[in-house]
């Protein structure tokens, strides 16, 4: 078979950065950035070019895999009898317990299918079960949750006009290493140099100097510090009438009289913020010809996490800087995917509750599926490109919640330290067998654009895409994977129609575009829609009955008086505060088995500024054991003043012990073991995972 080159993208973060593959006799050789790409015009990062190294990874899962029966280890057995044997289990668990305590957990990488997310919320409402999980609640869903309060949709999430804002205010995020999130957005250091090319400003509020720190205006800020630092900017703005709101703003006295306890000198020594600097921050954004607050994960993931989230678009609404050129814009995507999950009963918030949280766009708080399963209510569960043992608070806890379930299913093409427990494993194809479509990120385009992938390859071994494994769970249990009544009455009529690439296409047709996957395929670069993000269109995106942005709604208030009662948080015991990091050469926990991106003796370290590590009498590279309330690792030191004195850095995603040979022998520890799981934001269930209070203390070493 002749060499052949194939033109795609990227499926591994939000950039979905162009990719051509070389292809020799069905095998990958090689990926290297697409020229031709109209947005990422040749570049990628090195996770995008090492993909190879996973598709023809030695480790990786290419056969249906089962349990032992003396819990040793997997053997191989054929599709049918794995399906047979997990759906006559999930019958037993049905009649026995009923259906709603059959569970599912989506990782990150399901968000980069178009369809996965469908079709799984799509079995959990046919089997009548809310016990599905996500992701989310280790990263995003309080923004989704502040979106829902502010605009009636929580898939409606402005981003940062970068082509053409004149200062942008990035509070904890670091996309010069994650290159975007809810922000899609290729070679984004071009873009976020020209902002200050042509004059503007980028400023960056983060406890790490990180790698975007410094490259632009660095404010540095206490972990978890955020909601007091932006209504002391809310403070200023409205005390010096700084302030001109959006007209479709409602609720702003409303959110004024919050503002009035928190002036730049009395947040001060809770933020680290000098009073001055917060007036001129929120002087200077406010006087920009434009401006844009963004923040993404570090924002995220505190005790605030969703009130932090609706202060971050309320400063933009105030300033009159939403819904505007070089503001925070919403545009009007090919296929507008709120609207889309609205219909598929995903754009959802607080429609139903467990332990007091929210559900947020159809999933529960990760947090908890250990007491869920604990208390009974769940007693089977599947895990689809996901490892919650890792990446969820205290996974040693859950680790043992999942080995009590009735049955456990993983769908992934490695055995991690989630399905290492599992009693079935099926594998699962990789982006660059499938066709793809980036739905959820049309609408957190910076540049409207639209691209279709046919499959580069055909999947190795046994691999299934995750759909067609789903409809087959379903089958087993008597229905289609389908969130719609009328549809599950049609029944296998219905799903022989209703193909991923079918639900595409008429969605394209059907979109403002009038687009077709027959017509894309004739720009396999991609498609450039228009040169900026459309404005004056937010009107017609808000969900809530009067069109309005409720920047007066009840919980925000409640939130606000918990902030007040509960000041800094922590105690002398933990005089230090933990916050996470994002690196170049990982994404998460499943890009840890390429040799490539391993290669130059890779050491998991904390960071530690010299004052707190003298303190604790700790030298570069010298093991500390740090210690929360909830567990203790012992990690190497690295002495850096990246960070505030105060604070210590700490990657996520390492600590492995499954079935992948590089990623065990890499070492490290799980940052999740310091984070309890008991502790939530409210509003939106996300996990507290950034601020953590921790203590530093030296390992003794051995005479």
């Amino acid at each position: 078979m002749a060499v052949e080159q194939h033109v795609t993208f990227c499926r591994i973060c939000e950039a979905h950065c162009g990719l051509i593959a070389t292809v020799n006799d069905g095998v990958v050789e090689q990926l290297r950035p697409d020229k031709e790409h109209p947005l990422s015009q040749g570049e990628a990062c090195p996770k995008g070019i090492a993909f190879t190294q996973v598709q023809n990874d030695p480790d990786r899962v290419l056969h249906p895999l089962r349990r032992r029966a003396d819990g040793s280890g997997f053997d191989r057995v054929s599709w049918e009898t794995a399906l047979s044997e997990i759906g006559e289990r999930l019958r037993g668990v049905r009649d026995r317990h009923g259906a709603e305590t059959i569970g599912w957990y989506m990782g990150n990488p399901a968000a980069f299918s178009h369809a996965q997310p469908l079709w799984v919320k799509g079995f959990m409402d046919a089997i009548g079960s809310r016990h599905l999980y996500g992701s989310g609640s280790q990263d995003i869903n309080n923004r989704f949750a502040a979106s829902a309060l502010l605009y009636g949709s929580p898939l409606l999430v402005p981003i940062p006009d970068l082509r053409r804002t004149h200062f942008l205010l990035v509070i904890g995020a670091n996309p010069f290493v994650s290159h975007g999130s809810v922000l899609t957005a290729p070679r984004i250091r071009t873009l976020m140099r020209d902002i200050v090319g042509r004059g503007g400003r980028v400023v960056v509020v983060d406890p790490r100097r990180s790698e975007t720190a410094r490259a632009f205006e660095h404010v540095p800020v206490r972990p978890d510090a955020d909601a007091w630092l932006l209504l002391s900017m809310l403070h200023v703005l409205f005390a010096d009438g700084l302030t001109r709101p959006s007209p479709l703003a409602r609720g702003v006295e409303a959110l004024a009289a919050l503002a009035v306890p928190f002036a730049p000198e009395e947040t001060a020594e809770l933020t680290g913020v000098p009073a001055d600097v917060v007036r001129a921050l929120a002087r200077d954004l406010a006087e920009a010809p434009s401006a844009s607050v963004y923040g993404r994960t570090g924002s995220c993931l505190g005790r605030f996490g969703t009130l932090v989230a609706f202060l971050i678009d309320a400063v933009n609404v105030v300033t009159g800087n939403v819904d505007r050129p070089g503001g925070a814009v919403v545009g009007r995507p090919p296929v507008e995917f709120d609207k889309v999950a609205a219909r598929a009963g995903l754009a959802t918030y607080d429609t139903y509750r467990v332990n007091g949280v929210p559900e947020v766009i159809g999933t529960l708080p990760a947090a908890h599926m250990a007491s869920e399963i604990d208390a009974g209510r769940m007693r089977a569960l599947l895990v689809s490109a996901g490892n919650p043992v890792l990446s969820v608070p205290d996974g040693e806890t859950l680790g043992d919640a999942l080995r009590s379930l009735d049955l456990l299913v993983s769908i992934d093409f490695y055995v991690n330290e989630t399905s290492a427990q599992a009693d079935y494993v099926l594998p699962a194809t990789t982006f660059l067998e499938r066709a793809d479509f980036p739905l959820p990120f049309l609408a957190y385009m910076k540049t409207p654009f639209v691209q279709w992938s046919d499959p580069v390859v055909a999947p190795r071994g046994e691999a299934r895409e995750e759909p067609r494994i789903i409809e087959a769970l379903a089958r087993e249990l008597g229905t289609i994977p389908v969130s719609h009544p009328v549809a599950r009455r049609l029944g296998k009529v219905f799903m022989r129609w209703f193909t991923p690439e079918r639900f595409v296409d008429l969605l394209l047709r059907t979109g403002p575009g009038r687009l077709s996957v027959a017509k894309l395929r004739k720009h396999p670069h991609g498609l450039v829609l228009g040169k900026h993000v459309a404005t004056g269109t937010l009107r017609g995106r808000i969900r809530h009955r009067d069109k309005l942005i409720h920047l007066d709604a009840p919980p925000i208030a409640a939130e606000v008086a918990r902030l007040r009662a509960g000041g800094a948080g922590g105690d002398d015991a933990f005089p230090l505060r933990l916050i996470g990091l994002r690196e170049l050469r990982s994404h998460n926990s499943w890009m840890h088995n390429a040799p490539k991106l391993m290669a130059g003796k890779r050491v998991h370290a904390l960071r530690v500024h010299p004052a707190d590590a003298a303190a604790c009498g700790a030298s570069e590279g010298d093991v500390v054991r740090l210690r929360s309330d909830a567990g203790v690792v012992e990690v190497p030191v690295l002495v850096t003043d990246e960070v505030m004195e105060g604070t210590v850095a700490l990657p996520h995603g390492w600590g492995h012990h499954g079935g992948w040979q590089v990623a065990n022998a890499a070492g490290g520890v799980n940052s999740n073991v310091l984070a309890g799981a008991g502790t939530v934001d409210p509003l939106s269930g996300n996990a507290f995972l950034n601020g953590i209070p921790v203590a530093l203390e030296p390992v003794a070493v051995p005479a």
